[in-house]
């Protein structure tokens, strides 16, 4: 889709959609709009019943997390138009404590991409029919793509013989108190030397190298 064509869709929805639309961008050949939470699922109707638009296809649903932020989630819809060949990603903010609105009815695809949002981020959604953890398992605590979820978790789990079930235990981390040196001696490291190092001495141009032979026919 050229870029006038871009931009002429872009203007179409804007002028139609306008009191939902907080702000419009054209990237890498693709259009964008940020909208408002409330407005939300009248501007997806709009973009999947317009005939203009006829954006009948959701491909995914995404999260972002940006913690310093008073509406630190932000959630991604990407959707195509296989009929005009052309795309746009739709986002909407909100916090912690706000739902967003789901769109299982306009598009039946989202309910497990809204459960995945959940899961991973805790972004609630309003009239969600199974909002259930997708990913992870159903006694997890904490949503794991939160920027402020620990890498190593807040708990492991082992299937238990003893008790025949899977059992949840505190995150045990063996090599709490050894020192590791993650600079690697194949990159010029020139402030220490390891063990080994001094068996590789670069020969000098010229020295000690096998005559040319000439193969035979």
């Amino acid at each position: 889709m050229s870029v006038e064509n871009v931009e002429a869709l872009g203007e179409y929805i804007e002028m139609s959609m306008q009191p939902a639309i907080m702000k419009k961008a054209i990237a890498h050949g693709e259009l964008m709009f940020t909208v408002r939470r409330e407005a939300l699922r009248r501007f997806m109707t709009f973009l999947l019943n317009d005939a203009t638009c006829d954006f009948k296809q959701l491909i995914d649903i995404c999260g972002a997390d940006y913690p310093e932020e008073d509406e630190r989630f932000e959630v991604v819809y990407n959707l195509l138009s296989l009929r005009h060949n052309f795309r746009v990603r739709v986002k909407v903010r909100t916090d912690e404590a706000t739902a967003v609105d789901s769109i299982t009815s306009l598009y039946s695809c989202a309910n497990w991409f809204e459960r995945e949002v959940w899961d991973m981020y805790g972004v609630y959604f309003n009239d969600h029919p199974d909002l259930r953890r997708l990913l992870t398992d159903y006694g997890f605590e904490g949503h794991p793509l939160r920027k402020d979820f620990p890498l190593t978790g807040f708990v492991e789990l082992r299937y238990d013989e003893t008790q025949k079930r899977v059992v949840y235990e505190p995150v045990k981390l063996t090599q709490d108190f050894r020192n590791f040196d993650f600079t690697s001696p194949w990159e010029g490291m020139t402030s220490m030397q390891l063990p080994g190092d001094e068996k590789a001495r670069k020969p000098k141009i010229g020295a000690d190298l096998p005559p040319f032979e000439e193969k035979k026919a």
